[in-house]
């Protein structure tokens, strides 16, 4: 089933949400994209406020009439093969558009409108042949990226690249030769002569299985800063003959280059190289003197089984060196006999053969920052190993067989702020000397048992902390009573000796807590296993997951700054058990992000919410029979804003039987079920039928479905009443505005030649009299001659009020409602504006209404009227601009719009 977008009210200007409903598409907001981002495939900006994923679209303007204008971020898939003229013009404000669509053309004029589109991309696999018209990007004058992939651009030529492009990506595609892109685009070689060459930042080939050729001169002129060439089958040195007037960083994994291209990197004096997985196994010193160029070269999986001599010496400028994955079992970067000082300051030797470290191995690299050995054979490290790294800011030794380190082996780190040991068989020993250590502030470790009685010695003024503790190991003890600004706790199994009440005063700066493993249940008091025992008052972020094998943690409750929580594999696979969402989740007053997954959740009903006044998003995943109660149906006001259901299913229960009417009447929640709901209730007798029409078929109209919907109409009269009374029994004045216009219509032709008495009948408070005297007036009777209604000057003197509006709006042509916060607060504007929205709208032959903002009003100010959203689609109202320049526009739209009704 698709998503469904369903919040109230009527938007002048579109917020981030609006009230209609968007089948087959996913909404989120880009702060919250990490919790629905398995369903984002097309590079969207988390940074961006609202996103957007539309499947199964057959015709792209039809899926886009519910989408929320307000969305910056924009995913369409489906089978369309033609992108018609206008397709986004209603979303001006769109930053990212990715097209996974079966397109075959795009017809002029598609992205007109979209200024501010920065990113643009175009997926279809299999490789498809895409026509573009040589001006499809011309209008997109802030667009930087531009991207091709399983699209054959081979029958394009002429195609102009918008102004500020600084990345072109062009993958998985038909491209033979690079240079096929100047004939398709030739701005990226035209103007080279004088001089005006065009600058792109990356341009990425990669993943073109046919690739293998470099025209001479194909790219002449081009100045570029990566080129990236990953996957194909052509060789380094041919990019030297494509005429590149600059080119920084070149990429060529698994390419057909089998040495280190000395002649290209001097050629263009490379900044960046990344030959991965080229297999040379061995470098030749020769090929590295044409090479000093380099800053950052990577050597990832290239089989290396050593280096040369003086490696490091002939890379004068390197400062980043990959060799990970390759077959080294020793690292000889620092021969004695030379005594020169490598300005390297980032080292990867990660998953290598290395058995030892030579204690000199390092002892040239004094600008280290960043060194990398996880994942070798590394068992004993000697103390002075780390000689000389005085500057070293990251250690990782995580993954290796470590035993033990030598002594005194911190003391040559001063400046260490990160260090990981995890998933090595290191004990930690007393005589490591943690206890002062300022500059560490991100430690993990893992827990092994220790000397009986040993406490845990760990540096004070750590931010973030990362424990692992091995099954069946006895309790750590933490020497220090405080951690004062500790931020981020993660604990993987139990391993520490924790006080209940000794936590808040051991983590006062705790702002995130991680929790994993089967040993949860020391979360809960033994006496009371409801009673979630860790009081953290600044704590915002938690994240508890089991292992399937222990029981479930006890409800999380009594945190008073706690944002965003997540509740993962806490269903046990021994003993299975279904529970509540009130079982697991009590008072959390600051909860925004709910997201529960494989918790064994059985019912979700209104008791759950009672203790979670500030929740936003509520994400149900993987979770199998879930039903909804009916006590939602009264909860829905203060339902969380977006609830998405993910790879899990409703029970094929009639509990369930109300959930569908109701999604489509929910007043402010947007609800998304992922995958589609099916109904199987006699397992091999009756083939799968989607779950709501069978439930809606086969499920008895019970008594409690009548009285919700008899309460949603008495809701909805109760909601009337003060409307009613504000406008003073206005429910008449409608009546007989009606009636007016439908006599109207029974005179049929005579009608249509009557003259009105009044040309334009003006709405205004007496606050904005000043703007109608001076402004409207004016120009429409000055100027254009007509008959204005005011009803300071044309109401009859001693009637009514109310009988003057209803009598004047009748009696004429057009009705203009000038509208400002002021006039929105003043009853008599307020139900002149319900009489001319329902006169509009009801009456057989309705005159035509205009709407004039002097000020841009919060949606929140409007009258929740959901007729009116019909006119403001049409575009019949405008903004008074403070700006002169732009008053002339106000006015040409003013008089357009009096034209079509015979006016002026």
């Amino acid at each position: 089933m698709g998503g469904r977008f369903l919040l109230p009210g009527l938007l002048l200007f579109p917020p981030l949400i609006s009230g209609w409903t968007i089948p087959n598409c996913l909404v989120a907001e880009g702060s919250r994209l990490h919790l629905v981002s398995r369903f984002f495939h097309c590079g969207l900006d988390s940074r961006l406020p609202l996103l957007a994923v539309c499947s199964g679209v057959t015709n792209v303007t039809k899926a886009l009439e519910a989408v929320p204008q307000g969305v910056e971020g924009l995913c369409l898939r489906g089978s369309p093969p033609v992108l018609p003229a206008d397709a986004f013009s209603c979303f001006p404000g769109l930053k990212a558009l990715g097209l996974t669509l079966s397109l075959t053309q795009i017809l002029p004029g598609a992205f007109r409108g979209l200024g501010q589109l920065q990113r643009l991309s175009f997926i279809h696999l299999p490789v498809k042949d895409l026509f573009l018209p040589p001006d499809a990007f011309g209008n997109l004058s802030s667009l930087q990226y531009l991207a091709f992939s399983g699209v054959c651009l081979d029958g394009n030529s002429g195609v102009r690249l918008p102004p500020n492009l600084r990345r072109l990506s062009v993958t998985l595609s038909c491209l033979e030769d690079v240079g096929q892109l100047a004939d398709i685009f030739p701005d990226l070689v035209l103007g080279s002569s004088s001089g005006d060459a065009w600058t792109l930042e990356t341009m990425d080939l990669r993943s073109n299985s046919r690739l293998k050729m470099a025209s001479p001169g194909g790219l002449q002129g081009l100045k570029l800063g990566t080129l990236n060439l990953d996957h194909t089958k052509m060789k380094a040195a041919a990019v030297m003959g494509l005429g590149l007037r600059r080119l920084d960083a070149l990429s060529v994994t698994y390419t057909d280059t089998a040495e280190l291209p000395a002649g290209t990197v001097a050629h263009f004096e490379l900044q960046e190289l990344n030959l991965g997985r080229m297999r040379v196994e061995h470098i030749a010193l020769e090929a590295l003197a044409s090479c000093e160029s380099l800053k950052s070269l990577s050597l990832k999986g290239s089989g290396l089984m050593d280096l040369p001599p003086g490696f490091l010496a002939a890379l004068p400028r390197l400062q980043r060196l990959n060799l990970s994955g390759n077959k080294l079992r020793s690292a000889v970067l620092c021969p004695n006999e030379t005594g020169a000082v490598s300005g390297l300051r980032a080292l990867d030797l990660s998953s290598n053969e290395l058995r030892s470290l030579a204690p000199d191995a390092f002892s040239c690299l004094s600008h280290l920052r960043e060194l990398l050995l996880q994942m070798n054979q590394l068992v004993w490290l000697e103390g002075q190993v780390f000689q000389g790294l005085r500057r070293l800011e990251m250690l990782d030794l995580s993954n290796n067989p470590l035993e033990a380190l030598g002594t005194g082996w911190l003391a040559p780190l001063p400046a260490l702020t990160t260090l990981n040991l995890l998933k090595t068989h290191i004990v930690l020993s007393p005589a490591w000397d943690f206890w002062g250590r300022e500059s560490l502030h991100d430690l993990r470790l893992p827990l092994r048992s220790g000397p009986s009685g040993t406490a845990l010695s760990l540096p004070t003024r750590l931010t973030s902390l990362e424990l692992h503790a091995v099954p069946g190991g006895e309790l750590w003890e933490l020497a220090s009573p405080v951690f004062p600004a500790l931020q981020n706790l993660t604990l993987n199994g139990w391993g520490l000796q924790l006080g209940t009440q000794k936590v808040p005063k051991i983590f006062p700066a705790l702002r995130q807590l991680s929790l994993f493993g089967s040993s949860l249940e020391g979360l809960c008091s033994p006496n009371t296993p409801s009673v979630f025992l860790w009081q953290l008052p600044r704590l915002q972020y938690l994240r508890v997951e089991g292992d399937g094998r222990g029981p479930r943690p006890c409800c999380i409750t009594g945190l008073p700054s706690l944002q965003e929580l997540t509740l993962k594999r806490l269903l046990s696979r021994a003993q299975p058990r279904r529970v509540q969402l009130e079982e697991l989740v009590g008072d959390l007053p600051r909860l925004q992000v709910l997201h529960v997954a494989q918790t064994g959740l059985e019912t979700l009903s209104a008791v759950a919410f009672q203790g979670l006044g500030s929740l936003q998003v509520l994400v149900l995943d993987w979770e199998a029979g879930l039903v909804l109660d009916g006590s939602l149906q009264e909860h829905s006001p203060q339902m969380p804003q977006y609830v998405y259901v993910l790879g899990s299913s409703l029970a094929c229960q009639c509990a369930n039987a109300w959930v569908d009417p109701w999604l489509e009447r929910s007043p402010r929640t947007y609800v998304h079920i992922a995958s589609a709901q099916l109904c199987q209730p006699e397992a091999g007798v009756h083939p799968k039928q989607r779950l709501f029409p069978f439930l809606w078929s086969h499920c008895p109209r019970t008594l409690e479905l009548g009285l919700f919907l008899g309460s949603s109409a008495l809701l909805l009269l109760l909601i009337s009443l003060p409307l009613l009374q504000e406008a003073r029994n206005s429910w008449l004045l409608y009546l007989q505005a009606l009636f007016r216009a439908w006599l109207q219509d029974l005179r049929g032709p005579k009608g249509e030649g009557k003259r009105f008495l009044y040309d334009v009948f003006v709405s205004h408070c007496r606050q904005d009299q000043a703007w109608v005297v001076q402004e409207l007036l004016p120009a429409l009777e000055g100027r254009r001659g007509l008959r204005l209604c005011l009803p300071e000057r044309d109401f009859e003197p001693g009637k009514d009020v109310a009988d003057n509006v209803v009598e004047s709006m009748a009696n004429s042509q057009v009705t203009l409602c000038v509208l400002s916060g002021q006039a929105l607060h003043t009853p008599r504007c307020r139900l002149e504006l319900r009489l001319a929205t329902s006169l509009l709208l009801a009456a057989p032959r309705p005159p035509l209404l205009l709407l004039v903002f002097l000020e841009r009003v919060s949606r929140h100010q409007l009258p929740r009227y959901h007729r009116l959203a019909r006119l403001l689609r049409r575009g019949d109202y405008c903004v008074w601009p403070k700006e002169e320049e732009s008053k002339d526009d106000f006015w040409a739209w003013l008089g357009s719009r009096l034209e079509q009704a015979r006016l002026g």
